[in-house]
């Protein structure tokens, strides 16, 4: 009866649950909200649905600021945005029940517990239309198959046929000219009460010097990015120091820009005089979050367990105190350190470097890969968990194309080859400064010797190799 008095009152009224698609601009969501009548934007902190994936600090920290852009666009345009913290389907149950709402238009969802809470929302409000709209991929998992209609497991034929496919991408929707709103918008939160943000300690405070969250930092990023950086995409990427990459990750992660606006304009960049490689190159980086969450959609465990069994039972070592080096920046290997404290500081570290300080973690301490994907889902603001999980198992040898067991990173080299100055070393362990530049990437050679306050290495690369070999010749 309820409902129907709401209806009849003041039209047909829609909850907007906002997730993943903090956005105005190509929002299917809240286009299809927009048509049928009032709309009340809602955005749910659920840290129950699963708990052991509550949301990191820095995407908390992330979180609070792109909530405020977020309600300060609403606002411009006639709306607000509602917060309600709880479980869900019980927080979307009691709005639905307080303000009549009959539909309830989302983006559709891919982690691992996306499609269960998906299911006991249709059955706790059988009432209420849930409809799930498209966006957070370019590519519906059943939209990009091999030739026998499985999930493509190897990434470059999955980025053949991705290519092939996006002459089918549709462009972008423009933002709405207005948002329906009711006679009436319910009761909400506070994002003080939520306490997202740090205070004591203040850690996030190097932050905010480098992003701006929201849709505008994210489409002011993505303007700059390629302006200015995208011709030198294909070979500067993977130099820490010079700030080549896209830095889009957080604000994909958020939604705060669509991955399809980003495509649009990367694919007009790749066809530009100067730029061709370089677009191309980036494209095929937009591919690699897109694999990542298709072979999410089919192996929900990814997250945790091994893709290839073989590596279940393999023997990891159990060293807190070489964990507590590594996340520390202590490890007395530059280039790890200095990307640790990067991530530290920052909320990001630089792929490249991603790649370095995984390995390490892995082959050179044989530490658990799930330790590592833990910390960077804690300490980064991109904290995704299509990406984090594929990621680390790439480089761990036990995912889908993954990395080759005996592919180990000297940390040494991949220093020297990636930071031949030393800058991107320099800029984050201070203690470095005066190590001339022949010796900043193996300071343990200076005629000087360690300076004060940087540690001896934790273990011999040469050594750990050689154990990593051994451990992983077992899995073969």
């Amino acid at each position: 009866m309820k409902t129907l008095i709401a209806r009849t009152l003041c039209g047909m009224t829609s909850i907007l649950w906002l997730e993943h698609n903090l956005r105005l601009a190509d929002n299917e969501a809240l286009r299809a909200a927009c048509k049928g009548g009032a709309v009340i934007p809602l955005y749910i902190l659920d840290d129950e649905t699963p708990a052991e994936w509550k949301m990191g600090s820095a995407s908390r920290a992330w979180l609070h600021h792109s909530l405020l852009s977020l309600d300060a666009a609403l606002k411009a345009n006639g709306s607000q945005l509602i917060l309600r913290r709880g479980k869900a389907e019980e927080v979307l149950r009691a709005l639905a029940d307080e303000t009549g709402a009959i539909e309830i238009h989302a983006q559709k969802e891919y982690a691992p517990w996306a499609h269960a809470r998906s299911e006991r929302i249709r059955e706790m409000l059988p009432d209420v239309a849930l409809i799930e709209h498209p966006g957070q991929l370019l590519f519906e998992p059943e939209r990009i198959r091999t030739g026998a209609g499985k999930t493509f497991h190897v990434y470059t034929p999955f980025s053949r046929a991705c290519f092939d496919a996006a002459k089918d991408i549709e462009e972008p929707l423009p933002k709405p000219q207005g948002i329906p709103a009711p006679h009436s918008f319910p009761s909400s939160e506070t994002l003080s009460e939520w306490q997202l943000i740090p205070t004591k300690p203040k850690w996030d405070v190097g932050f905010w010097d480098l992003w701006e969250p929201g849709e505008v930092g994210a489409h002011k990023r993505l303007a700059h990015f390629l302006d200015t950086r995208v011709h030198e995409y294909k070979t500067g990427r993977d130099v820490p120091s010079l700030g080549a990459t896209s830095r889009l990750s957080p604000h994909l992660h958020c939604g705060e820009v669509s991955v399809r606006t980003v495509w649009k304009e990367g694919e007009a960049r790749a066809r530009s005089a100067g730029a061709h490689e370089g677009g191309t190159t980036f494209l095929k980086e937009i591919l690699w979050r897109e694999f990542s969450y298709h072979l999410l959609n089919e192996h929900p465990d990814m997250p945790r367990v091994p893709l290839q069994k073989q590596f279940t039972k393999f023997t990891w070592a159990h060293d807190p105190k070489n964990l507590r080096a590594w996340q520390k920046g202590m490890t007395g290997y530059p280039i790890v350190d200095a990307g640790m404290r990067e991530l530290w500081a920052t909320g990001y570290m630089h792929n490249r470097v991603r790649m370095i300080t995984a390995s390490f973690l892995i082959k050179d301490l044989l530490i658990n890969w799930t330790e590592g994907e833990k910390w960077f889902w804690d300490a980064l603001v991109d904290a995704d968990i299509g990406n984090n999980s594929a990621s680390w198992q790439w480089v761990a040898g036990c995912g889908a194309d993954a990395a080759p067991y005996f592919r180990i990173f000297n940390p040494t080299l991949q220093g020297k080859k990636f930071d031949s100055d030393g800058a991107y070393v320099k800029k984050w362990i201070p203690e470095l400064h005066s190590v001339p530049t022949k010796y900043i990437h193996e300071p343990w050679e200076s005629p000087e010797g360690l300076p004060a306050g940087y540690p001896e290495r934790i273990v011999i690369h040469a050594e750990a190799r050689d154990r990593a070999l051994r451990a992983y010749g077992l899995t073969k």
